[in-house]
């Protein structure tokens, strides 16, 4: 039995700012360091991450050449984390779970490290999947192509078309089939947290059991679907079932849809 919590903007809110400052850093990366033009960085980098899961595993799938350890540090090196604060609500409810507790983060170890000091979580979590974990090796070649993918290309381009990425991330089902094998998660007995509804439903498509994080409003692939990550006592009284854990989990998992929505500040 495990739970399974994604980290940027699922294990804290959106309002942080953090996320639409990612955002900035990537696109100022793919201009000053990739010269992409800037009239229409904004639009290749929503398209390449809607296909590919991040912006990173896109510029590397359609021919850009860079080192990953730079990225990480351009991207996340210069984020906000001075705006997050110890969440000891969360860290109570977290000890207080009688399960295998793990983060599953397409983000870099020294990103996902700094976020879990600020939010005062460190000791909450057994182990943490991140990018170094399916990508254990700063290998700064792209794709096999041999000249950059045209940006035009990607608009009009049915997804079978486009270049596969070298970068092991989520949604793609290979990250998850890597991650469990690597933490020995069985996910038919898993519960995965995240705020993005594509990874949670190609979660759902392993066999996880899914909680759709920052909304109420359920669809395809969701089993709970909760406002805030603090929520998950009342989305899920059973997990604390201490004396017979086994019986709280079944019952949890049983197919009952539920949504959560109050009004929680952070």
């Amino acid at each position: 039995n495990c739970f399974v919590a994604d980290l940027d903007d699922t294990l804290y809110p959106l309002s942080s700012g953090l996320s639409k400052q990612c955002t900035k850093n990537i696109e100022e990366f793919m201009v000053k360091k990739l010269g992409i033009e800037e009239k229409r960085v904004t639009e290749v980098n929503q398209v390449l991450y809607k296909n590919y899961g991040t912006s990173m595993a896109g510029l590397k799938a359609i021919g850009y050449n860079f080192d990953n350890d730079d990225y990480h540090s351009f991207v996340h090196g210069r984020l906000p984390y001075e705006n997050l604060r110890p969440d000891h609500v969360l860290r109570t409810l977290l000890l207080s779970l009688p399960y295998r507790k793990l983060i599953f983060s397409n983000g870099d170890k020294v990103h996902v490290a700094k976020t879990l000091s600020k939010l005062g979580l460190n000791d909450c979590f057994e182990g943490v999947i991140c990018y170094e974990t399916l990508n254990p090796t700063n290998d700064d070649e792209g794709s096999s192509s041999t000249s950059v993918f045209d940006h035009s290309c990607l608009f009009d381009a049915e997804i079978s078309e486009l270049p596969v990425t070298p970068i092991v991330c989520k949604p793609f089902a290979n990250a998850y089939e890597q991650a469990f094998e690597k933490a020995n998660i069985n996910p038919h007995r898993t519960l995965f947290f995240d705020d993005s509804i594509r990874n949670i439903q190609a979660g759902k498509n392993i066999g996880l059991h899914t909680v759709l994080v920052g909304t109420s409003n359920r669809t395809k692939g969701v089993d709970y679907a909760i406002e805030s990550i603090h929520n998950i006592r009342e989305a899920l009284p059973e997990l604390w079932e201490i004396n017979n854990k086994d019986t709280a989990m079944g019952r949890t998992f049983s197919g009952k849809l539920l949504a959560i929505e109050t009004s929680v500040t952070a």
